[in-house]
């Protein structure tokens, strides 16, 4: 018996001192939803995780390049490419939330309601002051998305580009009283929103799922394929899912688990 205490204490020695890459949003990081489920990870499994917050596309490119081991996004087109690219066997859908529209509570282009097409249309046409993050975030895709269902195709006089991340973002919208697409979770932990308030939401095309998959440690044998696969089991498990549920700002919950 005395070798498998050995062997235990070799185990909780390694797991200890493991580390894991996790590359995601600047939504999942800026919100505080990581600072709220790594110590519960942690603690269940001694598995260090540090994330690299940036775009679901450069989050992507990562992956691709085998600097991550878990790449953890929100854009389902890109991250059922990556699979089918052979970066990753799976992607585990984990939780969802949605997007908004955010502006002047005054309103100048008219667009309140639950039409996300419409309102960029009418904000193009109304050449009002829009920013748009353009750093091929599940965000910008998102929105990339919307405008092409737009009645206008022209992006209008007041589109400006930032090519930053959402609480950037958020920060030139509010100093400039122009509108801008958020997710809700960024939005909620947001505090500096001068005359900003959300005018677009409840349509349905809004809907933001995340999904995770770990990188292939086939194309890059030196991926934490272990601990990685570990750590979306702990995500989908019962623990995880309830951690993502409980995480809340001011009583609203920020995120929705999948299960």
């Amino acid at each position: 018996m005395r070798w498998l205490a050995v062997l235990a204490l070799g185990w909780l020695c390694f797991a200890a001192g493991a580390q894991i890459v996790v590359a995601s949003t600047t939504s999942t990081e800026q919100s505080g939803l990581f600072a709220h489920l790594l110590p519960e990870f942690r603690k269940v499994t001694g598995v260090e995780v540090k994330v690299v917050a940036l775009g679901t596309g450069q989050a992507l490119d990562m992956g691709r390049r085998g600097d991550a081991d878990v790449v953890f996004v929100h854009d389902r087109a890109q991250e059922e490419r990556f699979v089918a690219e052979g970066h990753a066997l799976r992607r585990y859908p984990v939780m969802y939330n949605d997007f908004v529209l955010v502006g002047p509570r005054a309103d100048p282009a008219g667009v309140k309601g639950a039409d996300i097409a419409a309102a960029l249309g009418k904000i193009a046409a109304s050449g009002t002051a829009f920013i748009s993050r353009a750093d091929r975030s599940g965000t910008h895709a998102a929105e990339l998305r919307f405008r092409a269902l737009a009645p206008v195709a022209a992006k209008g006089g007041g589109y400006r580009e930032c090519g930053c991340g959402m609480g950037p973002a958020l920060n030139i919208a509010a100093s400039a009283g122009a509108y801008a697409l958020a997710d809700r979770a960024t939005w909620l932990s947001f505090r500096n929103r001068g005359e900003l308030a959300v005018l677009v939401e409840g349509d349905g095309r809004l809907l933001n799922e995340y999904g995770a998959m770990v990188v292939s440690p086939v194309r890059h044998p030196h991926v934490k394929a272990a601990q990685a696969q570990q750590f979306l089991d702990w995500l989908l498990s019962p623990a995880g899912q309830g951690a993502i549920a409980a995480y809340r700002i001011d009583g609203q919950q920020l995120f929705f688990p999948i299960r």
